[in-house]
């Protein structure tokens, strides 16, 4: 892997770098593109669902490079949306996944929410967690 030079982006890099494997392992994803878009969408659409205070103590648990992923287009005046059923959650993360995407929305949910849990402190996604529906929460407990 190249270097940029300045050992605080080289790190993030490398630290996103193992976020997408994590995410194209436990998909069984063919490139960490695929990865990317399934992390993108699921990240956005969580943030999305939060109050805008909750979405930045959430941000600062991610590599400096996810966060930059995470923030990209949004819009604090317009969240949280009204959207609360599992159902809405699963079509804006479709809506984010390029067409033919390999795997079910769902199933890129589950993923990226596994990976959410073993790379940021577990308490503190918990934290992030609780404050969406129900169902939502509940992905993680029915995979």
């Amino acid at each position: 892997m190249s270097t940029i030079g300045v050992a605080t982006l080289d790190h993030t890099v490398q630290e996103t770098s193992v976020w997408l494997k994590a995410v194209q392992d436990g998909l069984a994803l063919t490139n960490r593109q695929q990865a990317y878009n399934a992390l993108r969408a699921v990240l956005h659409a969580v943030r999305d669902r939060l109050p805008p205070e909750v979405a930045v103590k959430f941000a600062a648990q991610l590599p400096i490079l996810v966060r930059g992923i995470y923030y990209e287009g949004w819009h604090p005046a317009a969240t949280p949306t009204r959207e609360r059923h599992l159902e809405e959650f699963v079509e804006h993360v479709e809506g984010e996944l390029p067409p033919a995407f390999p795997c079910k929305s769902l199933a890129a949910i589950r993923g990226v929410f596994e990976t959410l849990w073993e790379k940021i402190d577990p308490g503190e996604f918990k934290k992030v967690m609780n404050h969406l529906p129900e169902s939502i929460r509940d992905m993680r407990s029915s995979s």
